[in-house]
């Protein structure tokens, strides 16, 4: 029989409770350490570990540490149907040394677990590993810097606000507008003309829309434009050679630099007879 003390128990946890319900319902002697609650339960070995501390504080379980006739330590566990009151007269068991082995052997008497270590505690989430001894300490990370929200284009909101201009059923409310905006300015930053985005998402709706704003939602992004091509290098435009004076004839001609013309012999030079 399981009391109302225990199941109506305001200091425990609804685990603990299941626990203990189900450790008073065994035989003398079976196993109720770790490893056999944990292949009992669907709950994980953190939550039964948990769920022990918790009986154990509150006088429903107590874990001692034995020593057999072998010399082998051993710590065994004890449940009790009452909040665990000392008897009159008795000794009181003796404080464990350290903290109970959270790996108890299937061999021990009500889940006794045998004297092995029980390795590295589990790390909370969140909270670093440490670093065993004699290893360098690695170097703090450096905090993500959150991305920064690139500017709105500042068409974006009054193009979305005067869709109701082309479908009055595209009447948007003040949180839609918000959560659209990035979408449209994605559009005019990519050289789309307003007039052109607004009858695009206006055109050829269906008849019955549960929410016009999702429609916008995903017309915006399926049918997003792709960016405009970088215009070419523009090409060089080759100018004519200026207008120069000739030396000997005193004509016009294009070249460089000054001179004569090619109808002038060079200087020094006698002309053909």
């Amino acid at each position: 029989m399981v009391g109302n003390h225990l199941l109506q128990h305001r200091g425990l946890s609804a685990t603990a409770i299941g626990v203990a319900g189900y450790i008073q319902s065994l035989p003398e002697g079976a196993p109720i350490g770790i490893r056999a609650l944990v292949a009992r339960f669907p709950e994980g070995e953190m939550r039964i570990s948990a769920a022990l501390r918790e009986l154990e504080r509150h006088g429903y379980l107590e874990r001692r540490r034995e020593r057999l006739d072998t010399g082998r330590v051993v710590t065994r566990t004890y449940s009790y149907n009452q909040p665990n009151h000392p008897t009159p007269g008795a000794p009181p068991p003796p404080p464990p040394a350290r903290e109970p082995d959270p790996e108890p052997g299937p061999a021990d008497p009500r889940g006794a677990a045998e004297g092995a270590d029980p390795g590295p505690a589990p790390v909370p989430a969140g909270e670093p590993a440490p670093v065993p001894a004699g290893e360098p300490a690695p170097p703090p990370q450096a905090p993500v810097s959150e991305a920064v929200p690139r500017p709105l284009h500042p068409g974006a909101a009054g193009l979305l606000a005067g869709l109701r201009l082309h479908d009055p059923r595209l009447l948007l409310s003040e949180r839609d507008v918000q959560r659209l905006a990035p979408d449209v300015s994605a559009w005019l930053d990519r050289g789309a003309d307003p007039a052109a985005v607004g009858l695009t998402l206006s055109a050829n709706l269906p008849e019955r829309m549960r929410s016009p704003a999702s429609v916008l939602a995903y017309r915006l992004k399926a049918l997003l434009p792709p960016r405009l091509p970088a215009p070419p290098a523009p090409t060089p435009v080759s100018r004519p050679d200026p207008f120069q004076t000739c030396d000997g004839c005193d004509r016009a001609f294009r070249a460089p630099h000054p001179g004569r013309c090619r109808d002038c012999p060079p200087p020094g030079s006698r002309a053909a007879a």
